[in-house]
């Protein structure tokens, strides 16, 4: 997809980052723990100093953000999230499909975790291939293995 980019994040994209999982992802949250802001804060603030987070762009605006982790056979997706306004116009597909295809010149595979409630995210990995390879009592662990 063109006018799609990625940035490293810096530490003033603290902010950003927490408003954009918060509008995309706290109806999740919701439904299995309940959303507690102060909590959620602490757990963004430790999470986001220590993974390896980008901001995604698209035409120049900042949309989104995903953070990953590597081992020399596994590409793990932390988090990913657009912000909703942004949602259906290609743009998770578009960089799953590069995180993919990045896994794939390096013979990794991608794993990441989807909670069940999400219905809609698993439908979405689903869509790209990935299948499911464990669960927990709230999540699905989710899989594309190197091709």
């Amino acid at each position: 997809m063109e006018k799609l980019s990625f940035r490293k994040a810096q530490a003033n994209d603290s902010e950003f980052v927490f408003a954009v999982k918060k509008e995309a992802f706290r109806e999740y949250v919701e439904q299995v723990w309940g959303w507690d802001d102060s909590y959620q804060r602490k757990l963004h603030k430790r999470r986001f100093t220590v993974q390896d987070a980008c901001i995604i762009q698209f035409r120049g605006i900042d949309v989104g953000f995903l953070a990953t982790s590597s081992t020399p056979d596994i590409l793990k997706v932390n988090q990913i999230y657009i912000l909703p306004e942004y949602q259906g116009r290609g743009i998770g597909s578009a960089v799953m499909t590069r995180i993919i295809d990045d896994a794939s010149l390096e013979q990794k595979s991608v794993t990441l975790q989807v909670l069940k409630v999400n219905t809609l995210g698993v439908a979405f990995y689903d869509r790209l291939g990935f299948i499911i390879v464990g669960e927990s009592s709230t999540h699905f662990q989710m899989e594309k293995p190197s091709e």
